[in-house]
């Protein structure tokens, strides 16, 4: 009888350790928080992510309007595809970002209103490396190697000031979802920046 106890104790404590040793390994660490696990609500927000998020969509349709003309306007491969490449990449950010803005009852800025105006994103000219309109028109009056070097040199003045847009939420910001996306932005952009340097140096 006694044996019998003794026996049925040790099995209901290897029990209990294999139990405790699952939720161990199955639990997350903390490396593997979230913000919104680690008391964050995912809605939380300020006003730089409000800024920051109605400020970049325009500043995207531009740098997406740019990269459209490079399809018919740029004469080396190289452009074309950096251009298709920025145009793949900064679209769906179109829409993360006026998405957030939806999420946070804010305006959300047109992006397909009637006007070149607004589907260039021109009109916002006091926004870091935007271009005007006239600088929008130039660029679509140009070909060849004379657009490469000017597309080149816009986008490089564009992504500058993407990446100083960047920054500023990334230090002002509460949002998670647009502080990460800020930090994407500032990480593809600075490699993209260097790449089109590259690409400058023949001129």
């Amino acid at each position: 009888m006694i044996t019998r106890t003794i026996a049925t104790a040790l099995a209901a404590v290897t029990a209990a350790a294999a139990l405790a040793g699952c939720g161990s390994a199955s639990g997350p660490t903390p490396t593997d928080a979230t913000p919104s696990a680690a008391g964050v609500p995912a809605n939380t927000h300020n006003q730089a992510d409000i800024t920051f998020a109605t400020e970049m969509v325009p500043h995207h349709i531009q740098a997406v309007a740019m990269s459209k003309l490079a399809a018919d306007h740029a004469s080396s491969p190289q452009v074309k595809n950096l251009a298709g490449r920025i145009k793949s990449a900064q679209r769906p950010e179109i829409d993360q970002l006026s998405g957030l803005l939806r999420s946070w009852n804010a305006p959300v800025p047109a992006t397909q209103a009637p006007g070149t105006g607004a589907m260039n994103g021109t009109g916002h000219a006091d926004m870091a490396g935007m271009m005007s309109e006239q600088q929008m028109q130039q660029l679509g009056q140009t070909n060849g190697a004379a657009f490469d070097k000017m597309f080149l040199q816009m986008m490089i003045n564009h992504h500058e000031g993407a990446v100083s847009m960047a920054k500023t939420e990334r230090n002002g910001g509460q949002s998670p979802d647009a502080r990460g996306l800020a930090q994407r932005i500032m990480t593809a952009q600075q490699r993209e920046i260097a790449e089109m340097h590259t690409m400058l140096a023949p001129w």
